[in-house]
């Protein structure tokens, strides 16, 4: 038989229905679950030349996309390969995974999906058998895999297939890996590896504690792949310049320390356990994560807490486990908090607990920046500003539309004033504006200037500019009320120039700030504000708004949603803001698809109650239902990105009465049963029919169209 004949059979063979879902069952090689088998990169060679021949089909689509691809999914269900980026596969006993890339041969479509921010990534167990027994390392995959049986870990195969479900079952277990080595915790609390022991597989692990055991708080540091969340939102907020220096205090295994210092900052760190002979030193920015929630002892604490004051020359981040719900899963009260199974302290504080407790401790006014993370700021004046920078709207500068000859001659002058009104809302005062000599020279006065400007430019674009930054200030000064009283002194000259300028003087601007908190107090106000909303979506009893449309709603709404924020701080990553108009809640919403997805899932939802501030939050990462947004467009403002694409395909499901039914399609699985009854599929942000539908429904669902098609004409002719 030639080359060209075996070639040619093997295509046949190709599309044999079964064909390829036959070799996946029959591969000696391979991780094999329902549906799939999964292949590490270096095993493709060893693989039946049939499957070879339809991977290297998929190859011919995606070309160099998946050169960092190290794992191959074969779908025996579907025409589909996947390729997963597991970047720590050699090193990681249970690698996360980064990226996917699936391929479907259908229709040579390209799906990526990014888990690198996600906070529960999917993870690989039983790496062994995803490679052949020549590949590096094997041998110790193995042994882990046998270790992890005996023990029992791998029983529960749909809980452990994420991050934080297999971290739940090692510390159920009591168990700690490292470096492809196994650990148990005894209940005395010491680290015994299992491959010193002497284990059948009838092992029975020891049962919980039973009585005071030693408190082990360096097993409550973490082991971060990537800067944790309180230095991540510091480096956000941009407290840190280009000469800060930072100093991580308790710093576990010393990850926030190496990646800040990647960021080009002087960082350094100390811990008790792990880093005890580090140089204990102040810095610009201190960092105590995670760490006074883990000391038993209350004097301690205490004295952790007032020693990583000390250090810090301007700003403390201050972060801690907080109690959001009742559940206590696995762990055993003891002193102000719990022990859990791996003999680590955990105090759950309430939000507004830890924000007290911070401000007694340190004789301050700490500032919530998200759940358990607080900013504390040593000189009052950098607060204020702080503070008041939250609530700023970003505006534009309004282009020029007119032609003008004299704005023309003096546009390169004229153009720092336009940034200062757009900046600031207002002309500057005598002293406060750099050109003022060069614009008083030609113009005789900054407002004869600015007039020159204004026939140029759209008046009402400017008037707009005023009154948001009246409304920034009206809000900023309205949630002042929040804090511990100061003085006009603390806050920064500029900013008591904008009260002047726009309110006339600080105590009429305080008046108005104060009566419009008090009026928002009526409930029926934010009903008014919610339903009157050319922004939004509004549904009954509510209102949701994209967090990017926030600063355009009216101020009374950014008002009320900050008496929320402010007190506990936003919901991070939050997407969505559900203003409730029957009782005074605020709720947040993370959808992380939102961009990408033309129906995102809902991932988590924070709801905050303001008559006592109880918070509730809800997790969907696990469902395989989770709630669904539809309509994307109806949140946003007509400038945020892909706003058009989001309106027609909206448009196109209208058409095609996807939404006759909104309560019906609430959810992921009841809008994947619509878009079957009606034939319909989306393929980059645009509705098409079923390749694969059955002919006779498909001919009912296009004559339903056409006749929607045909009624909505008619009405609008009339």
């Amino acid at each position: 038989m030639t080359s060209f004949s075996i070639s040619d059979e093997l295509l046949f063979r190709l599309e044999e229905p079964g064909a390829i879902e036959t070799c996946c069952l029959q591969s000696a090689i391979g991780k094999k679950l329902p549906n799939a088998l999964y292949v590490h990169i270096s095993a493709i060679e060893k693989l039946d030349p049939l499957l070879r021949l339809h991977y290297d089909r998929f190859l011919l689509i995606v070309g160099t996309q998946i050169d960092q691809a190290n794992i191959v999914k074969f779908h025996t269900n579907e025409s589909k390969i996947s390729f997963l980026y597991y970047p720590e596969f050699d090193t990681d006993p249970h690698p996360a995974l980064h990226t996917s890339i699936q391929v479907d041969l259908k229709d040579n479509s390209i799906n990526y999906r990014n888990y690198f921010t996600a906070d529960n990534p999917p993870i690989l167990h039983r790496k062994e058998t995803f490679v052949t027994a020549e590949y590096p390392n094997y041998a110790e995959f193995a042994e882990l895999t046998r270790q992890e049986q005996i023990l029992g870990l791998l029983d529960k195969t749909n809980f452990i297939g994420t991050l934080k479900g297999w971290q739940q079952c090692l510390d159920e277990k009591g168990v700690e890996i490292r470096n492809h080595r196994l650990f148990i915790i005894t209940e005395y609390g010491e680290e015994l590896e299992f491959s010193d022991l002497n284990f059948s597989k009838n092992f029975n692990h020891p049962s919980p504690v039973t009585f005071p055991p030693q408190i082990q708080r360096h097993r409550a540091a973490m082991m971060r792949r990537d800067i944790s969340r309180p230095v991540r939102l510091a480096l956000e907020a941009n407290i840190f310049n280009q000469d800060t220096t930072f100093f991580d205090y308790g710093c576990g295994y010393g990850g926030d320390v190496k990646r800040i210092a990647e960021n080009g900052f002087i960082s350094n760190g100390w811990d008790p356990y792990y880093f005890p002979d580090n140089p204990i030193i102040p810095a610009d920015i201190v960092n105590i994560g995670y760490v006074i929630n883990v000391i038993e002892c209350q004097k301690e604490r205490r004295e952790a807490l007032l020693k990583a004051w000390e250090l810090t020359k301007q700003v403390l981040v201050v972060s801690a486990q907080v109690l959001i719900d009742d559940e206590r899963r696995g762990q055993v009260a003891y002193s102000d908090g719990f022990i859990t199974r791996k003999n680590t302290f955990q105090k759950y504080y309430q939000q507004e607990e830890l924000k007290v407790y911070i401000d007694q401790v340190l004789e301050v006014d700490s500032i919530p920046i998200a759940l358990g993370i607080y900013f504390v700021f040593r000189d009052p004046t950098q607060a204020e500003a702080f503070r008041a920078s939250r609530c700023r709207s970003r505006l534009s500068t309004p282009r020029v539309k007119y032609i003008d000859k004299r704005f023309e001659d003096y546009q390169e002058l004229l153009q720092p004033l336009m940034a200062f009104v757009t900046e600031r809302g207002r002309l500057p005062l005598p002293g406060e504006f750099p050109q003022e000599t060069e614009l008083k020279a030609e113009f005789g006065r900054i407002s004869r200037a600015f007039q020159v400007i204004l026939q140029a430019t759209d008046r009402q674009e400017w008037d707009m500019i005023t009154e948001k930054r009246y409304s920034d200030l009206l809000l900023y000064l309205a949630l002042q009320n929040f804090n511990e009283p100061h003085k006009l002194k603390d806050i920064p000259p500029v900013i008591q120039r904008d009260i002047k300028g726009l309110f006339g003087s600080y105590r009429k601007a305080k008046e108005t700030a104060e009566g419009m908190l008090f009026s928002i107090g009526n409930l029926s106000i934010i009903a008014k504000c919610c339903e009157a909303s050319n922004i939004g979506s509004k549904r009954a009893h509510a209102l949701y708004v994209h967090v990017s449309a926030l600063p355009e709603i009216d101020y009374r709404l950014r008002i009320y949603e900050g008496c929320a924020s402010r007190t506990l701080g936003r919901m991070d990553g939050a997407t969505l803001i559900k203003f409730h108009t029957k009782i005074p809640k605020i709720s947040y919403l993370f959808y992380p698809n939102f961009d990408t997805d033309p129906h995102p899932a809902l991932h988590t939802s924070m709801h905050i109650d303001l008559r006592d501030l109880h918070v509730s939050y809800r997790d969907y990462a696990d469902s395989n239902d989770p709630p669904l947004w539809h309509r994307k467009e109806t949140v946003l403002t007509p400038d945020y990105p892909d706003y058009e694409k989001f309106v027609k395909l909206s448009q196109q499901e209208e058409n095609w009465g996807l939404f006759d039914d909104l309560n019906s399609i609430r959810t992921l699985k009841s809008w994947q049963r619509c878009l079957e009854e009606h034939c319909a599929e989306i393929r980059n942000y645009r509705l098409y029919w079923q390749k694969d539908a059955d002919p006779y429904r498909l001919k009912l669902a296009q004559a339903a169209k056409e006749a929607r098609y045909r009624k909505t004409r008619g009405k609008d002719k009339v």
